[in-house]
């Protein structure tokens, strides 16, 4: 094997992880807020349908993402509403959102079940792009690819850095007492799953656009569960999101080389296949038994309601 072979896995890896980091970082952020947002999955696939349908009739991949966004945002407004303004069980709510993103998704993509995008040219960083193995791999990437890695900087800095990060954990941690104080708990809750919501509708729109520029019903494929694994994964700090995020892309495509290749191995394909979900799983159980890190990460009013007083 030369060593284009492995760019061609580094290459491939980057890009099956980039949208699990930019859907991961937004659910890390309404996390952050103590809201539980188990909808990824629903919010991911109304996206993609949307960034393709206005990709399609516009020509315009940016306008495409765009719409993917503005989807993403609709479909967790719909979500605030009922779990923050109604007080609705999170976790119920979230899963209703993700069913009927799914079954809205399916139903609006029918038209362009057999239309497909011309393929986005990939964005050159000059010189770097020309560093041996490497430089193709990381620097011929689509535009979102470099969009996730500003916004893991950009998110790490908000929530460690900044005053409204701080605001955003405290409200996690402790909205009662942060209302205590004048913090308009429910108001950032909702900026938080706002945000949520449009990282989870580009992570989408990154899928139909530019990594299959085309529509295909279940296209997303468990990524939204995935991304939400990934933040529990990753004990809610956002360096690690990527980190999580490059190990199961590398395991994607490491079985899709395998079957590609022709390799004679007597293992089944479908265990192939499964092998992502079940390394992700497996990470999670060795995760989980180290409660502490878990307790000393996790927000302590995750997925608890909050009703300000009157």
């Amino acid at each position: 094997m030369d060593l284009s072979f492995f760019t061609s896995i580094l290459f491939a890896t980057i890009v099956a992880g980039t949208p699990l980091i930019i859907v991961a970082l937004g659910e890390l952020v309404t996390e952050k807020s103590g809201v539980l947002n188990l909808g990824a999955e629903g919010t991911m696939s109304v996206g993609a349908v949307a960034a393709f349908a206005v990709a399609h009739h516009t020509g315009n991949p940016a306008l495409g993402i765009l719409a993917g966004m503005a989807a993403g945002m609709l479909m967790s407004l719909i979500f605030a509403f009922s779990a923050l303004t109604l007080v609705a069980n999170q976790v119920a709510s979230g899963l209703a959102l993700s069913i009927f993103g799914i079954g809205l998704a399916a139903f609006v993509g029918k038209p362009y079940e057999s239309v497909a995008l011309a393929s986005v040219v990939p964005l050159k960083i000059p010189l770097l792009h020309r560093i041996p193995v490497i430089g193709p791999a990381f620097f011929e990437q689509q535009a979102l690819v470099y969009f996730s890695w500003v916004m893991l900087a950009a998110v790490a800095w908000f929530l460690y850095r900044s005053r409204a990060g701080l605001i955003l954990r405290a409200v996690g941690e402790s909205p009662v007492a942060a209302h205590s104080i004048g913090y308009k708990v429910v108001r950032i809750r909702y900026q938080a799953v706002l945000f949520g919501g449009a990282m989870a509708g580009i992570g989408g729109a990154f899928l139909s656009v530019f990594y299959t520029p085309m529509w295909v019903e279940g296209m997303v494929a468990g990524r939204g569960w995935i991304a939400l694994a990934l933040v529990v994964f990753a004990t809610w700090r956002p360096l690690r999101v990527m980190v999580g995020a490059y190990l199961f892309g590398g395991c994607m495509v490491t079985q899709m080389f395998v079957q590609g290749s022709g390799m004679k191995i007597n293992i089944p394909a479908q265990f192939l296949s499964a092998l992502p979900y079940a390394a992700t799983v497996l990470v999670l159980v060795l995760i989980s038994r180290n409660r502490g890190t878990i307790r000393l990460n996790s927000p302590a009013s995750l997925g608890q309601p909050f009703l300000p007083d009157a």
